[in-house]
């Protein structure tokens, strides 16, 4: 059975910084042999979303993507920074989901923001929102100013060498978790 991989954008802007780095990360997956992963972009989902206020209210396109969130292997999880956390749809997408399926769900974690002081949002609001939902977030998160970027496509030397770096590790936990989904 193959892995499923599913990107999500946090963002609510196009073009998105942040929608580029979650799709050259979810491409480097793809060239270093893991499997082709799928993007969501919230942009497109958060009015589907924002229709259901509670978990027992979801029905529809957001019901599809919540059910996709819940289904993956791994997550590549991205938001740009917004005033010092992560966006209000991607918090709206994590109250509606079931806590249960994330338990040891490996998750790559991403962000974008305008200094490089904004990179601790990874640390101070990303990690513990999956670490609540007993999640497993890889060792090596991404993050990325506009400096990072020519135009809308990932650039910068180091950067990109940090998405490899956690890609090699999302790929290491996919392979570790196959015999369990097989079992399962």
């Amino acid at each position: 059975m193959a892995s499923i991989v599913l990107g999500l954008s946090g963002s609510v802007t196009r073009p998105s910084r942040t929608t580029a780095l979650i799709s050259a990360i979810l491409d480097t997956i793809e060239h270093q042999g893991g499997p082709r992963g799928r993007l969501i972009e919230l942009i497109d989902e958060a009015p589907h979303l924002f229709g259901a206020l509670s978990p027992t209210a979801v029905s529809g396109r957001a019901a599809a993507v919540i059910a996709a969130v819940e289904r993956a292997d791994l997550l590549v999880v991205g938001t740009p920074v917004y005033r010092a956390s992560y966006t209000g749809a991607l918090k709206h997408l994590f109250d509606l989901v079931d806590h249960r399926a994330f338990v040891g769900k490996p998750v790559l974690l991403a962000a974008t923001g305008g200094s490089l002081l904004h990179g601790l949002v990874i640390e101070h609001a990303l990690r513990p929102l999956f670490g609540f939902l007993n999640a497993l977030t890889l060792p090596t998160t991404v993050y990325a100013v506009e400096q990072d970027f020519h135009g809308y496509h990932l650039a910068d030397t180091k950067t990109l060498f940090r998405v490899e770096r956690a890609v090699g590790e999302a790929i290491a936990q996919l392979e570790r978790c196959q015999p369990e989904r097989a079992a399962a």
